[in-house]
């Protein structure tokens, strides 16, 4: 009987023990945003070097990237490029009316050269608003389907 019992408190320890609890989000988990210029969900992405800034205005895209964009260093900035490139492609065709419908959710043409190093954190959060803007609004920019 004794062995069961401390059979059982042992295999009960053992469970507590491997329960993980998740780690709180910290602020290196968080985008690094301007708090200057975050008021009302807007996030700055630029990359003062190369004089080249994105405003993003749009309610919920912060929540949603720290809660569900996968951390930076999961993707290397090679596949972020050529995600980019391909979706703000698919952009720009629809801000030009190319395609048409839905441009009035296209405002503004994205000035994005393939040629330029445009940094890991400019990729990051442009990648991420982009996943974020076609599962939003349940469209396709270009050939690869985003990955929440």
């Amino acid at each position: 009987m004794k062995k069961l019992l401390y059979s059982g408190i042992l295999f009960f320890l053992i469970v507590l023990w491997s329960c993980n609890t998740p780690r709180p989000v910290t602020a290196a988990d968080r985008a690094e945003i301007d708090p200057t210029a975050t008021t009302n969900d807007t996030i700055r992405i630029a990359n003062d070097e190369l004089q080249y800034e994105i405003i993003i205005i749009d309610p919920g895209f912060n929540s949603w990237l720290i809660a569900r964009a996968k951390p930076r260093g999961f993707y290397d900035q090679k596949y972020l490029e050529v995600r980019n490139l391909d979706w703000v492609t698919g952009w720009n065709t629809h801000v030009t009316g190319l395609k048409p419908g839905q441009e009035n959710l296209f405002t503004m043409n994205i000035d994005y050269n393939s040629g330029t190093d445009y940094g890991y954190e400019v990729n990051y959060l442009l990648y991420n608003y982009l996943v974020y803007f076609q599962l939003k609004n349940n469209i396709r920019l270009g050939g690869f389907a985003p990955r929440p």
